[in-house]
């Protein structure tokens, strides 16, 4: 067998796509490892989509390949059960050692046993002291103030030798130890490192928060509701409170965000340095992508949604380097890609065959020719039917639902409207994305003359015959996805039925190798066959 490559995949939470400088969409970004590793080792996918805008239903979404309504995993609090695989656990089946850190948010912490089915190794943590907070006391200030709800800490007091040490520090540097110490067995590696910036509260330490370039951050647009909103962004934007928000406070808030996905970058570029002190940089697969982005106060809002799809929460970071042998053209590619790629195209480069139905599309051909063709559409889903409340984030830790002091408050208490709350999915063309709202109106954009998405144009008749392409191709997206057979068959008798079938033709001191027969689901008609051998003298041992 040729030598297979190490996976790894780091993954940041919430990172916006254009907060990549090198795409070019906003100039007070600073990402300069991520930039150059594009323009020579990597492909960056200008339009990469998750397929749901928050963190669980995303990640169990690209860890299988499979879309969140495939098995219902499209809550806060639904995670992969016993039953099912994931990257990892076929990677390890397949010889790799899994390392990751705990915070994966896609096993459930109930199972005792779902970390050892799906790694190795994980990093827990927990041994450093706290990370010093923000320099301003009580920074979200009093109930009703504009910051109570705007998860903006500010900047972030250093220790005494001039760091911030997060518990993302951390996990990079467990991920160093693990590589510079030999692996059992020398087995490949799969490294999954799972950070929490740049996810809220809004906070960065110097020299980060500093380096950000406040002027040139592009305006907000739009800045305000938008007519015809889905509900749930009227909801929230009512409960976060933040109408008292001047452009300066914006700009102070989309500075923090950006100082953290610098900081990001630095910490990707340590990961890479260690890679190549330990002489493995060439033999790995790296992938660094994001789950889900952030608004930034697009029509004046905060952090993120779970079922709304406007650019700033669905298109993510993606970017692949592959090993040293695999064809490569670097530099940015501008067709559509899906989160559910990672996989497909991880499993694609370590040689392993999947072991369930899934939906991703291998991208090793676009790696090496910038003009293979990708996706012809993207789609996103979320939200839950009237009635889900067991699918609402506001009851998941009681029945009396979210209260007023927690930080979440407005998203979380607005998913308690089955209206606002409502199932959608999100198509998106090269040029149109189409949003299909079960219980609101349907949303239609043309994202060449209105990038920003702020008319919709639902109603328009010019657009008729694109809505009806649109719709259809959705139906054909959720016939061909709406569930995965599993590979392994059931089988059809219990060992006593195969026992009544074949009792005539053999001795009772054969009923149990019947039973064991019936365990290890050999067909019927092979362990008829098997009897009837038997009957005319043969075997008993012999494999049915």
């Amino acid at each position: 067998m040729a030598k297979r490559p190490h996976i790894i995949l780091f993954n940041p939470d919430q990172m916006r796509a254009d907060a990549l400088a090198h795409l070019g969409e906003n100039p007070a970004a600073q990402t300069p490892f991520l930039d150059a590793l594009a323009a020579g080792q990597a492909v960056s996918y200008r339009h990469a989509y998750c397929q749901n805008p928050v963190c669980v239903p995303s990640r169990c979404s690209f860890l299988t390949g499979q879309y969140p309504h495939v098995h219902g995993h499209r809550t806060m609090r639904y995670m992969l059960h016993g039953e099912e695989s994931s990257l990892f656990s076929e990677l390890k089946a397949a010889g790799y050692h899994v390392w990751m850190n705990a915070r994966n948010d896609f096993l459930p912490g109930q199972d005792p046993d779902a970390f050892a089915r799906h790694a190795d190794e994980v990093f827990y943590g927990g041994d450093e002291p706290p990370a010093p907070g923000p320099e301003r006391e009580n920074p979200r200030g009093e109930p009703g103030g504009k910051d109570y709800f705007s998860h903006c800490k500010g900047r972030l007091k250093t220790d005494g030798r001039g760091r911030n040490y997060s518990e993302d520090d951390q996990i990079v540097d467990a991920a160093l130890r693990r590589i510079r110490t030999p692996v059992p067995g020398d087995k490949p590696l799969c490294m999954f490192l799972g950070l929490i910036w740049p996810h809220p509260p809004y906070q960065a330490e110097e020299p980060y928060f500093s380096a950000i370039d406040r002027s040139a951050l592009p305006p907000r647009c739009p800045a305000g509701p938008v007519e015809g909103e889905p509900r749930i962004e009227t909801l929230i934007r009512q409960g976060q409170g933040m109408q008292a928000y001047t452009e300066a406070d914006w700009d102070e808030l989309r500075a923090c965000y950006a100082a953290m996905c610098k900081k990001v970058d630095e910490q990707f570029r340590r990961l890479c340095d260690g890679l190549k002190e330990a002489g493995i940089y060439d033999d790995c697969a790296i992938f660094f992508f994001s789950d889900h982005g952030d608004y930034q106060g697009r029509a004046g809002l905060s952090e993120k949604c779970q079922n709304t799809f406007p650019e700033d929460l669905v298109r993510v970071p993606l970017l692949i380097k592959p090993p040293k042998g695999v064809s490569l053209v670097s530099g940015v590619r501008d067709g559509l890609a899906e989160l559910v790629d990672v996989y497909a195209t991880v499993m694609d480069l370590a040689g392993v065959a999947p072991d369930h139905t899934h939906f991703g599309r291998s991208l090793r051909a676009s790696l090496a020719d910038p003009a293979a063709p990708l996706r012809p559409y993207a789609c996103c889903e979320g939200g839950r039917l009237a009635g889900e409340v067991h699918c609402d984030e506001s009851h998941a830790n009681g029945p009396e639902g979210v209260q007023p002091a927690n930080e979440y408050y407005p998203r979380l208490k607005a998913q308690e409207d089955d209206v606002a709350h409502g199932k959608a999915t999100m198509l998106r063309t090269e040029r149109y994305k189409y949003v299909r709202r079960l219980y609101e109106q349907d949303q239609l954009f043309d994202l060449e003359t209105d990038p920003h998405e702020t008319v919709n144009r639902i109603a328009d008749p010019a657009l008729a015959e694109v809505l009806a392409q649109l719709r259809l191709a959705m139906l054909d997206w959720y016939q061909a996805t709406c569930d995965a057979v599993p590979f392994a068959y059931d089988g059809r008798f219990t060992g006593e039925m195969l026992w009544a079938r074949v009792k005539r033709f053999c001795p009772p001191e054969q009923k149990e190798r019947v039973l064991a027969m019936a365990r290890e689901n050999i067909p019927m008609a092979r362990v008829l066959a098997w009897a009837a051998r038997l009957a005319q003298g043969g075997d008993p041992d012999s494999r049915p």
